[in-house]
């Protein structure tokens, strides 16, 4: 994983007043809610005797909500700082080693992201697709995959599979060739991917550079360092992917359906749910392979040969890279 990101982790439907424990970025990780409704997220280690603290609860009180440990009654403020060991009474004041971890949280579009690094270096707010706004409605699926999140978001920066994986799906047709693809940098952690996939005719395929894409094709995809991804398929259907790291070798796919053809709530959302099924068919049918894949994690220079059609691949790859030796 690269440290110094924001990544998106939860939806916020999952955190409530009472402690959840999941895993994340390879840590034991624990969400609430303090007074003001704000999500904190602190290790899920006590300071005291390394017990769950998601397995405790928050209680109330003057100086606020506190998260308490079920072993010994600690209790842990929101920065993640101990202000009570209750053993030791108290009028006796709570020692500086006992804290735990905390990382910045951040919630918007339903979405929860923690800060994964150096909370100086945080800076704004994770960004999300700008284009996705309150005229489309959407529903959501988490799928889980044994394999390693880049692994994941490579699989659907992959343009020439589809013929294959997908042939009774969205590959049907069987257009093996590929034209470009043409990768498209809107800043550093941000680019679109123009697919031109046809039948093979004989000819060779065209380079990016003999690809002309002003304006913009509608349909294209677009991913948001470290995790997020779009399939725009047309002005009132996408599907995004938030690519959820677990650990080095388990990923939650927070899979959504966005629709905006129809209007009416109780129909808009009857849809997105009803499309979710077909959803599920394909990523399981990427999932299948995807697991199969050796070395569980994509490296720059994995000593995979690639080809033409895997160049958003190796973009993906070469800026990957440049974040992780940026941060170390």
């Amino acid at each position: 994983m690269i440290r110094n990101q924001w990544y998106a982790v939860l939806e916020t439907k999952e955190v409530g007043r009472q402690p959840l424990g999941v895993l994340r970025l390879g840590e034991r990780l624990v969400f609430w809610r303090d007074e003001e409704g704000r999500v904190v997220c602190l290790q899920d280690r006590c300071a005291h005797r390394g017990a769950a603290l998601s397995a405790g609860e928050v209680i109330g009180g003057a100086a606020g909500l506190r998260l308490r440990c079920p072993f010994h009654g600690l209790e842990y403020d929101p920065a993640g700082k101990c202000r009570l060991v209750p053993a030791n009474g108290r009028a006796a004041p709570v020692e500086a080693r006992f804290r735990v971890g905390r990382y910045p949280t951040h919630e918007a579009h339903g979405l929860i992201w923690v800060f994964w690094g150096e909370e100086s270096r945080a800076g704004g707010p994770p960004r999300f697709f700008t284009d996705l706004g309150p005229g489309l409605a959407y529903a959501t699926h988490q799928d889980p995959w044994d394999a390693h999140y880049s692994r994941a978001i490579e699989n659907q920066l992959d343009v020439s599979h589809l013929p294959f994986v997908h042939r009774t799906t969205i590959g049907r047709g069987g257009e093996t060739l590929v034209d470009g693809p043409v990768v498209k940098w809107l800043d550093a952690d941000r680019f679109r991917v123009f697919v031109f996939n046809r039948r093979d005719d004989g000819s060779r395929p065209r380079k990016p550079a003999q690809i002309p894409v002003d304006p913009e094709p509608e349909f294209h995809l677009e991913f948001i360092y470290p995790n997020l991804w779009q399939n725009h398929i047309a002005r009132s259907v996408r599907v995004v992917v938030a690519f959820v790291p677990v650990d080095e070798t388990h990923t939650i796919l927070y899979l959504r359906f966005y629709q905006g053809f129809l209007k009416t709530p109780l129909l808009r959302d009857l849809v997105c749910r009803l499309a979710m099924p077909y959803n599920r068919k394909i990523v399981h049918q990427d999932r299948r392979v995807v697991v199969t894949q050796v070395p569980k994690r994509s490296e720059l220079n994995s000593g995979e040969e690639l080809f033409q059609a895997d160049g958003p691949i190796a973009e993906y790859r070469r800026r990957r890279r440049e974040l992780i030796e940026a941060a170390r």
